[in-house]
C-alpha cells in the first residue's frame, strides 16, 4: 500500500522482502508462452492469402504503397523544383566521377539516370539522391585500373603507345562486372534480412573511412590539376608512392592546366561558400558548377586551348543511349572481395543518410529494403552501362531543402541528365578535365572537415578516437578495400576488450534512502558495515569471470554467503534449465533490488559475520529501486 504526499513528491511503499521464490508467488509467474513455436512459424510462413501477398508485394514494391496517394497539389510544385536542382547537380557530378571510376564521362551520366529510377520503383527514402559518389567511384577506380592497367593496352611499334579505345573498353567491363556482383550481394543480404549488418561499421569507423577515402580521391585526382602523368601503383602504400612521385613531377607541370584549376577552385569556393551563407534567403542554390563547365568548355573552344596548349580534355561524349549488355560474369572471381566491400560501404552511405533524413521528417526507412534497392540499382543498373552507386549527402541536402517531399523528384532530375545525354552531352567534349577534378576537390570539403572528429574524440571517448585514427590510417596506408577489413576487425576487438575488462564499483547506500551509488562518485554513499556491495559495468562471462573473481578476492576478506540481485527473467531461466540451483545454491540468494538483499542481510545479521552482495545485468538496478 502506497501513501503519496503530492506536495513533496515524497512515497512510501511498504512490503515484504522478496527473494526469487516468493517473487514468483506474489508475481504469479507462468511458464506459459505467448510466442508461437517453430512449426507454427513455419506453417505461418507458408500460408497464402490475399492480405498476405498484398502486404508482400507491397513490402518489396514501395512505390505501389506511396503513388496511388500522392498528392499533386502539396507535393509536385516543390518535386519539381527539387528535381530540376537535383539534375543540375547531376551533370557535372556524374561527368565527375566517373574519372574517379576511370572511365569515360558518359558512363557517369548513365550511372546517374537508371538507377535512380530504379530506386525510385523500390526504395523506402523520399529525400535520398541516389548516383554517384566519391568514395564508392574511388573504390570502383581502383579496382578497374588494377585490371586493366595502361600497360596491357600499349600499342606496337617504335613509339609505344596506350590503346586507349581498347584499355577504356575494358576498363568500363571490369566496372559494370564490379558492380554487378556488389549488387548480387546486396541483394541476397536484403533477402535474408541483414541489414543490421551495417552496424558493425561504427559512426567513427565510417566517418574515418570516408575521411581517408576523401584523401585517396585528392590524391588520384592531382595529376589532372597540374597536368602530369604519374606512374599507377597498386596495393598498400600506393597513395604514398603516388603522392612522391607526383612531387617529383612537379618541375613538369603545365601551367595552363594549373592556372585553370586554380581559377575554377576559387570559383567554385567562393560562390559555394555565398550559397552556404545565404541559403535561407535563396529559395535555390547558385549551379555554379554547370556554370563553370559551360564556361570552361566555351573558352577551351574557341580559344582552341587544346591544340595550343596542349590542354587536356575529355573527349568525345558520344549522344544517345547504349543498348544494355550483360556483365562478364568471368571477371566475378577476381573482384569478389572488392565487390564485397563496394556493397558494404555504398549500403552503409545510403542507410545513414536515409534514417537521418526519415528521422527528421516522422517516417520510417526499411533498413533491409533499402539493401535490396541498391542492390537492384547496382545489378540492374550494371547491364545499362552504370557503375556503383550509392546516397550522395550534397544533392540529398539539396533535395531536401529545395522541397522534394517523394521520389517523384528523382524522376524528374532523370529527365534533365535524359536531356543532356540525348541532346547537349557531344557539347563537352572540349572541357578540360582539370575543371572536372576542381569539382571533385570542392565537393570533398565536408569530408575533410571530418578531421575536427579527432579533437571531439579526444575530449568524449578515447576508444572511439582508437577506432577512428586505426580506421584513417590503415585505409591511407592499405588502400580502401585491405582498411575496410582492418578498421571493422580493430572495432570488433574494442568490442571485446569492452566487455573482457569491465568496471567494477563497490556501492554504498545514500542515508535514509533505498538508494546504493557508487562511492567512488558519489560522495554521499556510505558503506554498510559489514556488507559488501559491488557491480559490475559488464555481464559476467567466461572472459571476464577470472577478473572478476579476483577483484572479489581483493575487495571481500571473509565471504559467508553471496546474494544476486536484479537477474532478469531470462537469465533465471537459463540457470534453472541448467540445474544450477540446489540445496547449496539455493533459489532464494536471488533478491528483485539491491534494497531487498541488504535488509535480508540486515534480518541474518546476528548469523553473519559479512555477506558480499554481488549485482549484475549493467545499470538496470539504478532505476529497479523500492519506492
Amino acid at each position: 500500500m502506497a501513501d503519496r504526499c503530492w506536495s513533496s513528491g515524497d512515497f512510501v511503499v511498504h512490503r515484504e522482502v522478496l527473494d526469487e521464490n516468493r517473487l514468483d508467488e506474489v508475481a504469479q509467474k507462468g511458464t506459459w508462452s505467448t510466442k508461437p513455436t517453430v512449426g507454427e512459424r513455419v506453417r505461418e510462413s507458408l500460408r497464402c492469402s490475399v492480405p498476405k501477398l498484398k502486404h508482400m508485394v507491397l513490402t518489396w514494391i514501395p512505390i505501389l504503397a506511396w503513388l496511388p496517394g500522392y498528392s499533386f497539389r502539396e507535393n509536385a510544385m516543390g518535386d519539381l523544383i527539387s528535381g530540376c536542382s537535383v539534375g543540375i547537380m547531376h551533370l557535372p557530378q556524374g561527368m565527375a566521377y566517373a574519372f574517379l571510376a576511370s572511365v569515360r564521362p558518359v558512363f557517369g551520366l548513365y550511372t546517374s539516370l537508371y538507377p535512380v529510377l530504379i530506386y525510385f520503383i523500390f526504395g523506402t527514402s523520399r529525400h535520398i539522391s541516389i548516383g554517384t559518389f566519391a568514395v564508392i567511384s574511388i573504390m570502383v577506380g581502383g579496382v578497374t585500373e588494377r585490371l586493366a592497367p595502361d600497360s596491357d593496352f600499349m600499342t606496337n611499334g617504335t613509339n609505344r603507345t596506350v590503346n586507349i579505345d581498347a584499355r577504356d573498353s575494358y576498363r568500363v567491363q571490369v566496372a559494370c562486372s564490379l558492380t554487378a556482383l556488389a549488387g548480387i550481394f546486396q541483394i541476397l543480404l536484403g533477402i535474408v534480412r541483414f541489414g543490421f549488418v551495417v552496424t558493425y561499421l561504427s559512426e567513427p569507423l565510417a566517418r574515418g573511412y570516408t575521411t581517408a577515402a576523401a584523401c585517396h580521391v585528392c590524391v588520384s585526382q592531382l595529376k589532372y590539376l597540374f597536368g602530369v602523368r604519374p606512374a599507377r601503383f597498386a596495393g598498400p602504400f600506393a597513395i604514398i608512392y603516388t603522392l612522391v612521385d607526383i612531387c617529383k613531377l612537379l618541375p613538369q607541370t603545365r601551367a595552363p592546366e594549373l592556372v585553370i584549376s586554380l581559377v575554377a577552385i576559387t570559383v567554385l569556393i567562393v560562390v559555394k561558400e555565398i550559397n552556404e551563407r545565404h541559403r535561407q534567403k535563396l529559395p535555390l542554390p547558385f549551379p555554379i558548377e554547370l556554370l563553370v563547365i559551360i564556361a570552361a568548355t566555351i573558352i577551351t573552344h574557341f580559344c582552341g586551348l587544346p591544340a595550343t596548349y596542349r590542354v587536356d580534355v575529355v573527349g568525345e561524349i558520344p549522344s544517345g543511349l547504349k543498348a544494355p549488355r550483360a556483365p562478364d560474369p568471368t571477371l566475378f572471381s577476381q573482384i569478389i572481395g572488392d565487390a564485397f566491400a563496394v556493397a558494404i560501404v555504398g549500403y552503409a552511405i545510403t542507410i545513414s543518410l536515409g534514417k537521418t533524413f526519415a528521422l527528421k521528417h516522422g517516417y520510417k526507412v526499411d533498413s533491409n529494403q533499402e539493401l535490396v534497392a541498391v542492390g537492384l540499382c547496382n545489378a540492374i543498373g550494371a547491364c545499362f552501362w552504370c557503375y556503383a552507386v550509392t546516397s550522395s549527402l550534397s544533392r540529398s541536402l539539396v533535395q531536401e531543402s529545395t522541397g522534394g517531399r517523394t521520389q517523384i523528384a528523382g524522376v524528374v532530375s532523370s529527365v534533365v541528365v535524359l536531356i543532356a545525354v540525348l541532346k547537349i552531352g557531344s557539347l563537352f567534349e572540349d572541357l578540360p578535365k582539370a575543371v572536372l577534378s576542381t569539382i571533385v576537390f570542392v565537393n570533398l570539403k565536408g569530408m575533410f572537415k571530418q578531421f575536427m572528429d579527432v579533437s571531439l574524440l579526444w575530449k568524449t571517448n578515447k576508444v572511439d578516437l582508437l577506432v577512428w585514427l586505426v580506421t584513417f590510417v590503415s585505409t591511407i596506408l592499405l588502400n580502401l578495400d585491405m582498411g575496410l577489413a582492418v578498421s571493422i576487425g580493430f572495432s570488433m576487438l574494442t568490442i571485446i576488450f569492452r566487455a573482457q575488462v569491465p568496471r567494477y564499483s563497490i556501492l554504498g547506500n545514500v542515508p535514509d534512502t533505498d538508494l546504493y551509488l557508487d562511492m567512488e562518485t558519489y560522495r554521499a554513499a556510505r558503506e554498510i558495515p559489514g556488507i559488501k556491495i559491488i557491480r559490475s559495468s559488464a555481464t559476467i562471462n567466461f572472459t571476464n569471470a577470472e577478473m572478476y573473481r579476483e577483484f572479489l578476492q581483493e575487495k571481500v576478506c571473509v565471504c559467508v554467503c553471496v546474494c544476486v540481485c536484479v537477474c532478469v527473467v531470462c537469465v533465471v531461466e537459463q540457470l534453472e534449465k541448467a540445474d544450477f540451483f540446489s540445496e547449496l545454491v539455493p533459489k532464494s540468494i536471488l533478491f528483485v533490488s539491491v534494497h531487498d538483499a541488504v535488509l535480508h542481510v540486515l534480518r541474518k545479521r546476528e548469523q553473519t559475520d559479512s555477506m558480499t552482495v554481488n549485482t549484475e545485468a549493467g545499470d538496470e538496478w539504478e532505476n529497479a529501486t523500492v519506492d
